[in-house]
C-alpha cells in the first residue's frame, strides 16, 4: 500500500513550477506551451551541451517527465535527474555520442493516460479494461496520440530547428516508471523512428490498486503486447533497470518475466541489457545516481 500511495503521489504531482532552468552544464532552451493537434500543449525543455554548434550534428534523446530532469529547485519533490551533469561529464570524457536532450513535460492529470501502453489493453478482459480506462486513464487512453505528437510534430520541429542526426540510429527515448512503459512502447510502435529505448524502473505492474477486477491479469497484458510487437531481436538497443525499494519493490519478479521473454525472442547482450540496483528506490535521486548506465549503453561511441 505504501508503494501505491507513492505512485499516486508521483503521478498527480509530478509538475514543477515554471521559471528559469538552472543547469551546471550546457544550456536549456524552453519551448513554451508547444502546441499539438493530438494532445494538450505542454512545455518542452531542450538541453544543449556546452560545445553545441550548428556545424556539428547531434544524436537526440527524448525524455518524458521533462520538468523533473534538470533543476531540483523547481520540482515538486526538490529532486532532479541531473541530466546536465551526467551528460556533460560523459561528453567531456568522450564516452558517448554528441547529443542533445529533449525533455517533454508531462501534463499532470493525464500523465497515466498518455504513458499507459494503449494497445496492451486489448489483452485484458472487458471488465478489467473498462475499469482501467475509466478509473486510471480518466476515460480516454492517450498513449497512441502522445506518440503521434512526439514522432509527427515534436521530432520534425527539433530536426528543423537544431543540428540533429535524424535517423533511427541517432534517435533515442527514455523515461522512468510509467515513462519507462511509454518508452518501451514507443520503440515497439515506431522502430523506424527510435534506435534505442530505456525503461528505468519500468512500472511493470501498470496499475496498483486492489479495486482493479482481475488485477493479476494486468502485468501479463504488457508482456503479451511485447510478445507480438517487440522489434526484431538485436535490431535496436533496449535498456531496462530496476531497484528493490519503495515502488521498485514490486518490480523484480515482473522484470524477470520480461527478461525471459527477451531471451525467448532472441535478444542478446549485444543490444539489450537489464540491470538491477540493490537497495535503490523509486525516485529521481536514485535515477540520477545511475543515469550514466542507460546513456552509455544507448549512446556509446
Amino acid at each position: 500500500m505504501k508503494g501505491l500511495i507513492f505512485f499516486i503521489t508521483f503521478a498527480i504531482f509530478a509538475v514543477s513550477v515554471c521559471g528559469q532552468v538552472n543547469v551546471s552544464s550546457g544550456t536549456v532552451k524552453r519551448l513554451e506551451k508547444f502546441a499539438s493537434k493530438y494532445v494538450d500543449a505542454r512545455n518542452v525543455d531542450v538541453w544543449l551541451p556546452d560545445d553545441y554548434s550548428p556545424k556539428k550534428k547531434y544524436a537526440v534523446l527524448y525524455m518524458h517527465d521533462g520538468q523533473m530532469l534538470f533543476d531540483g529547485s523547481t520540482t515538486w519533490n526538490k529532486q532532479e535527474w541531473q541530466i546536465d551533469e551526467t551528460a556533460g561529464k560523459l561528453l567531456k570524457e568522450k564516452k558517448i555520442k554528441d547529443l542533445i536532450v529533449v525533455g517533454v513535460w508531462n501534463n499532470g492529470d493525464h500523465r497515466a493516460a498518455e504513458y499507459y501502453p494503449q494497445k496492451s489493453l486489448q489483452f485484458l478482459s472487458e471488465e478489467t479494461r473498462e475499469w482501467i480506462v475509466e478509473k486510471w486513464l480518466k476515460g480516454k487512453p492517450q498513449a497512441d496520440n502522445y506518440l503521434k505528437f512526439l514522432t509527427g510534430e515534436l521530432k520534425p520541429f527539433i530536426d528543423k530547428n537544431y543540428s540533429t542526426r535524424k535517423d533511427a540510429k541517432n534517435t533515442f527515448i527514455a523515461g522512468s516508471s510509467m515513462g519507462g512503459l511509454i518508452s518501451i512502447y514507443a520503440i515497439c510502435e515506431y522502430p523506424n523512428i527510435f534506435g534505442g529505448a530505456a525503461g528505468i524502473s519500468t512500472h511493470l505492474p501498470l496499475v496498483l490498486s486492489d479495486k482493479v477486477p482481475n488485477i493479476e491479469s494486468v502485468p501479463p497484458s504488457f508482456r503479451a503486447y511485447l510478445q507480438q510487437n517487440l522489434p526484431k531481436a538485436d535490431s535496436r538497443k533496449i535498456y531496462f533497470d530496476y531497484g528493490d525499494q519503495t515502488l521498485d519493490a514490486y518490480y523484480p519478479p515482473l522484470q524477470k518475466k520480461v527478461d525471459e521473454l527477451m531471451k525467448e525472442k532472441g535478444w542478446t547482450a549485444k543490444m539489450w541489457t537489464t540491470r538491477f540496483f540493490a537497495g535503490e528506490n523509486h525516485s529521481e535521486t536514485a535515477w540520477a545516481k545511475r543515469f550514466n548506465e542507460p546513456l552509455e549503453f544507448l549512446l556509446k561511441k
